[in-house]
C-alpha cells in the first residue's frame, strides 16, 4: 500500500478492515508464535446498548488493547473479549420515549409486544458504539461479541439467581430502599449525591392539652404526616422533663409520643427531631429500636395518600410549598432557613430519591464473606494496590443488595407464584405447580438489576453455564479452562462498587475461584485544569473528534503517556499535539532512510560503532518496556518508548548515521523493531512505517500485531563498555555545542581540545556533528582555548578575545548561582536539621552541597585560565 504522504483517516481505516476481516483479533490469530500454557483473557466492561463513545471509554479500550496486543505479540493465546450490556433502565426509557412520540403508551402494548420494539430498536439502532469502536483500533474478538440479554446469557443469569437462591442467598423482604419515583428501585450505589440550595423549616408541635410547643427542624415537610414520634437525645437537659409526653402533629392532631434515642445530634436545628420510620434510613432503624408505627404517605409514584388529610393526590414534592403555606396560615411555622444540604438523586433520571419500604429480592451480605478473605489474601491484586483499601472499607459496611427492579425491560426474575401460596425458583419455566399440580401459574413481574447479569460477565461469557457448549455455539469446552479466572481487569475506578465487587463475588459464588488475577483502577480523565467534563461546562472532549483531528494513533498515545497510576488524568489538545509532533518525527525518520536505500530488513548482527550502540540502547528500552507493562504502568512504558525513539534514535542515531554511512542499515533495522515495541500503542503508523522501509505490504506480507514482540536481552559486559563509551562521545558533542554558543564561535575551522581518549572515528564523528576541523587530546588547555567542564571530560575551543569574553559573562553568571546554590546549602544543613531530618535526606543535600563546590572551583579555575 505505497503512498507518497500518512494519511491516518486512510491507513488507520483500510489497515483495521484487513485486519479485522483476516482474523488477527481472535483467539488463534498468532498461532505460529503461541507457546503452549501461556494464555491472556481480558474482558470488555460492556458498554450500555444506548451509549456512544466517550473519553473514558477511550481510556479503559485503549489501555486494554495495548495488553491486549502486547500479549498477542509475545506468544500468548489472547482472549478480548467484546460485549454489550442491555442497560435496563436507560434502554426501556429510549424505546418509551420513542413510542410515546407516536402517542403509545407502553401499556397500551403490554409486556410481551413492548419488548418486542424494545429487540427492533436493538436491532437497528442499538450498539452504534461497536462502530465507533473501530475508529479506536482496538482489537477485541468480534466473532465472540455478547449482549447481557442474547440466549445463553439469560439462561446462565437464572441459573445464578437460582444457585442463590437455593443456598438462601437470595431472599424476598419488606425493606426500606432507595426509591425512584419514576425507575423504582434503586441499590444503595445508584443513589448519586448532588449539592443542593434547600431551606430548613422549624415546624411548631403543640404539647397535647397544651399551648407549649416543640420546635423541630426539617427539610422534608411534607413527610410530617408520617411522624410516629418526635425525639430528643436523654442526655440534653432541655428536654428531660418532656420525655414520655405526647405532641400533636399539626393539622391532623393525631397524638405521638416523645421518645429519646442518643442517635439525636442536640446541636442540629432545635435538638428536637421528627421520626419517620416509613420515610427515612435512620429513622428506619429507629422505628424498628421504639417499636414505632410505620406510616407510608405516599405512593411508588410519589403521589400523596388519604394519610394526608387534604393533600392527598398532590405529588410529594410538588405538594411542599402547599404544605408550609398552609402551616404558615395555621401558626404552625417558627421560622424558614436557608440550609446548603446533600440530596440523594437516581444516577439515570436525576429524579430526586425516596427512602422507601417495599416488598423486593435482597441478596445478602453472606456472599462477599469469603470474597474478602481470598482479596486480602493476594488471590488477586489492585493495581494502584491502595484500592483495596476502599474495597475493604465498602465490604465492611455491605448491605442487602436490592437486585429487583420495577421494568419490563431486562432479565425477568426466574420466580413463579402459585394460588395455592408455592413460590419456585426455577432455570426453566414452570406451567404446573409441583405442590397442588394447579397450573394457574404467574411469573414474578419484576425484572433483575442489570448489574445482577453483567456481575456474571467474567465467566458467563466463556460458554459457563449458558448451554452454549451444548448448541455448539462459539466456545469449546477448553475456554474455561484456558481463560479463568481472567489474566486481568481493567475498568474506571467509579465502577469498583457497581461492578467489579459484584463480580468478585458473584463469580467466587459460582466457581469457588476469583474472576481475575489482576484489577487495574484507572483514574478519570478530567479537562487540562483537572475539572471534571461535562456539557454544562462546555469542556467535554469527544474521542470521536480527536480521533478525526488528529488520528486513532495520536489519541491512543496521548492517553498511555497520561495514565498514571492513581493520579486523574488531564486531557487537553496541546498534549495531543505533542504527541502529533512525535509521529511526525517518525515519519520524517523514515523518509531520511528511504532517501538512502529503497528496502531495509531487521538485522541479527550488529558491526558499526554507532548501530552497536543504537542496538544496545534499544535492548534496554524493551527491557523497560516489558517490566512496565507487567505492572500495567503504561505511562512509563510510553514514555521509555518515546524517549527512545526521539532522544536516542531521531536526535543521535539519524543524525549520527549521516556521518558514518555504514551504520544506515544497521540503524533502519532498529527502526523497524521499534516499530513492532511501538505497535501496541500506535498499531496504525508503526505498521505504516515497518512496511514502508521494507518495500512490503500488509495485504502481501501480513501485520505486525501477530508477529513477535521484541524480546528481552540483558546486555553483555561489552556492550554496556560500548554505552558507556559512546556516551561519552555524546556528553562531547554537547559540550563543544554548549562551548559555540557560549561564545558565540561560527568557525567551522576552529581547533579544539578535549582531556579523554576517544579513537580516532569517534573524534572525527563530533567534529562531523559540531562542526570543527579538529580535536586534539590534551590535558592542559592554552588560555585562547574557551573551555568547559562537565561530569566525565573537559572540552576547549580556541577563541578570539570578543567570544572569550563572551565566554567569562557566562561563566561568572554560572559562579553566582553557584555560590547562592552553597549558600542555601549550607544554612540548610545547619545542627538542627542534621539532628532531625531523615538520613537520605540529610546526604542528599551534602551530596548536592559537594558537587556545587566542585562545579564552582572548576569554574572559577576556567575563569581565572581566561583572564
Amino acid at each position: 500500500m505505497e503512498k507518497d504522504f500518512y494519511n491516518p483517516k486512510e491507513i488507520e481505516k483500510d489497515y483495521y478492515e484487513y485486519c479485522k476481516n483476516q482474523g488477527y483479533f481472535e483467539v488463534d490469530s498468532n498461532k505460529k508464535i503461541q507457546k503452549e500454557n501461556k494464555n491472556f483473557a481480558i474482558m470488555m466492561p460492556p458498554p450500555n446498548v444506548t451509549g456512544v463513545l466517550h473519553i473514558g471509554h477511550a481510556l479503559t479500550f485503549t489501555l486494554q488493547d495495548v495488553i491486549t496486543r502486547y500479549k498477542r505479540m509475545d506468544g500468548y493465546k489472547v482472549l478480548y473479549q467484546p460485549g454489550l450490556d442491555h442497560a435496563g433502565i436507560a434502554t426501556q426509557n429510549v424505546v418509551e420515549k420513542q413510542l410515546l412520540a407516536q402517542g403509545i403508551k407502553k401499556e397500551e402494548l403490554g409486556r410481551e409486544e413492548f419488548i418486542k420494539k424494545v429487540w427492533e430498536w436493538k436491532e437497528k439502532s442499538g450498539g452504534a458504539i461497536v462502530n465507533q469502536m473501530y475508529s479506536l483500533g482496538i482489537t477485541p474478538a468480534f466473532s465472540r461479541m455478547r449482549f447481557t440479554m442474547d440466549e445463553g446469557l439469560q439462561y446462565a443469569v437464572k441459573k445464578a439467581f437460582v444457585d442463590l437462591y437455593d443456598k438462601g442467598l437470595i431472599t424476598k423482604d419488606n425493606r426500606m430502599i432507595n426509591w425512584c419515583t419514576k425507575d423504582g428501585a434503586l441499590s444503595d450505589i445508584e443513589v448519586e449525591y448532588e449539592e443542593n440550595k434547600s431551606k430548613l423549616y422549624y415546624l411548631r408541635y403543640y404539647l397535647k392539652d397544651s399551648k407549649e410547643y416543640l420546635v423541630v427542624a426539617t427539610t422534608r415537610p411534607e413527610t410530617y404526616f408520617g411522624d410516629s414520634a418526635l425525639m430528643v437525645n436523654p442526655e440534653d437537659e432541655r428536654y428531660k422533663n418532656y420525655i414520655g409526653k405526647s405532641v400533636l402533629l399539626p393539622i391532623l392532631n393525631k397524638e405521638i409520643k416523645i421518645i429519646a434515642d442518643s442517635y439525636v445530634d442536640s446541636s442540629f436545628g432545635s435538638g428536637v427531631v421528627k421520626v419517620t420510620p416509613a420515610h427515612d434510613i435512620n429513622d428506619y432503624e429507629v422505628g424498628l429500636r421504639h417499636n414505632l408505627d410505620f406510616i407510608t404517605i405516599f405512593d411508588e409514584k410519589g403521589i400523596l395518600n388519604d394519610k394526608c388529610a387534604e393533600f392527598a393526590g398532590l405529588e410529594r414534592l410538588q405538594a411542599r410549598q402547599i404544605i408550609i403555606e398552609k402551616l404558615q396560615e395555621l401558626g404552625y411555622i417558627e421560622k424558614i432557613q436557608d440550609y446548603v444540604n446533600q440530596v440523594g438523586k437516581c444516577y439515570r433520571c436525576k429524579n430526586i430519591v425516596e427512602p422507601y419500604i417495599s416488598k423486593q429480592w435482597f441478596v445478602s451480605t453472606k456472599i462477599a464473606d469469603s470474597v474478602i478473605t481470598k482479596v486480602n489474601n493476594n488471590e488477586c491484586k489492585f493495581y494502584p494496590a491502595h484500592w483495596i483499601n476502599s474495597f475493604n472499607a465498602w465490604m465492611k459496611d455491605l448491605r442487602p443488595w436490592c437486585i429487583s427492579r420495577q421494568l419490563w425491560w431486562g432479565h425477568q426474575i426466574p420466580v413463579y407464584y402459585c394460588e395455592c401460596g408455592n413460590c419456585i425458583a426455577s432455570v426453566e419455566e414452570v406451567s404446573q405447580c409441583p405442590k397442588c399440580l394447579s397450573k394457574n401459574i404467574k411469573q414474578d413481574e419484576d425484572v433483575l438489576d442489570t448489574w445482577f447479569s453483567s456481575g456474571l460477565w467474567a465467566f458467563s461469557t466463556l460458554g459457563l453455564n449458558n448451554n452454549d457448549y451444548k448448541k455448539g455455539i462459539l466456545y469449546q469446552e477448553s475456554d474455561i479452562k484456558d481463560f479463568y479466572p481472567n489474566s486481568l481487569l481493567i475498568t474506571g475506578f467509579d465502577i469498583l462498587f457497581f461492578w467489579v465487587c459484584r463480580m468478585l463475588f458473584q463469580s467466587d459464588n459460582e466457581l469457588n475461584e476469583l474472576p481475575f488475577k489482576d484489577i487495574y483502577l484507572h483514574a478519570l480523565v478530567k479537562d487540562e485544569n483537572g475539572d471534571k467534563m461535562s456539557k454544562s461546562k462546555g469542556n467535554v472532549i469527544d474521542p470521536l473528534v480527536m480521533i478525526d483531528t488528529y488520528s486513532a494513533d495520536i489519541l491512543r498515545f496521548t492517553l498511555c503517556l497520561l495514565a498514571v497510576q492513581g493520579r486523574d488524568i488531564r486531557m487537553s489538545e496541546e498534549r495531543m499535539i505533542l504527541v502529533r509532533n512525535f509521529t511526525n518525527k517518525l515519519y520524517n525518520a523514515a523518509n531520511f532512510l528511504l532517501l538512502k536505500d529503497k528496502n531495509y530488513k531487521e538485522l541479527s548482527e550488529f558491526k558499526t560503532k554507532l548501530g552497536l550502540y543504537m542496538n544496545a540502547k534499544f535492548n534496554l528500552c524493551v527491557n523497560e518496556v516489558r517490566q512496565y507493562l507487567a505492572e500495567y504502568r503504561f505511562n512509563d512504558a510510553s514514555m521509555s518508548i518515546y524517549k527512545f525513539l526521539w532522544d536516542e534514535f531521531c536526535d543521535i542515531g539519524i543524525e549520527h548515521c549521516k556521518f558514518d554511512t555504514n551504520s544506515l542499515k544497521e540503524i533502519a533495522s532498529v527502526f523497524l523493531s521499534a516499530m513492532r515495541l511501538l505497535n501496541p500503542f500506535m498499531p496504525f503508523i508503526s505498521e505504516y512505517l515497518f512496511h514502508k522501509l521494507q518495500g512490503s505490504d500488509i495485504k502481501k506480507d501480513g501485520s505486525i500485531m501477530i508477529e513477535q514482540y521484541p524480546l528481552q536481552k540483558d546486555l553483555s559486559p561489552s556492550q554496556k563498555e560500548h554505552i558507556l563509551e559512546y556516551e561519552k562521545v555524546i556528553e562531547a558533542i554537547n559540550v563543544f555545542r554548549s562551548i559555540k554558543k557560549s561564545a558565540n564561535i561560527t568557525d567551522k575551522n576552529a581547533q579544539a581540545l578535549i582531556n579523554i581518549d576517544l579513537d580516532i572515528d569517534y573524534l572525527k564523528l563530533i567534529c562531523f556533528i559540531v562542526k570543527l576541523k579538529e580535536i586534539k587530546i590534551a590535558q592542559e588547555f592554552p588560555s585562547e582555548y574557551a573551555s568547559l567542564i562537565s561530569n566525565n571530560l573537559k572540552a576547549g575551543i580556541k577563541i578570539d578575545e570578543n567570544a572569550k569574553n563572551a565566554l567569562k559573562e557566562k561563566l561568572s553568571n554560572q559562579a553566582k548561582k553557584l555560590e547562592n546554590e552553597i549558600n542555601k546549602l549550607q544554612n540548610m544543613l545547619n545542627p538542627n536539621f542534621i539532628a532531625k531530618a531523615p538520613k537520605n535526606l540529610v546526604e542528599q543535600n551534602q551530596n548536592a552541597l559537594n558537587e556545587a563546590k566542585n562545579k564552582l572551583e572548576e569554574i572559577n579555575k576556567e575563569l581565572s585560565s581566561l583572564n
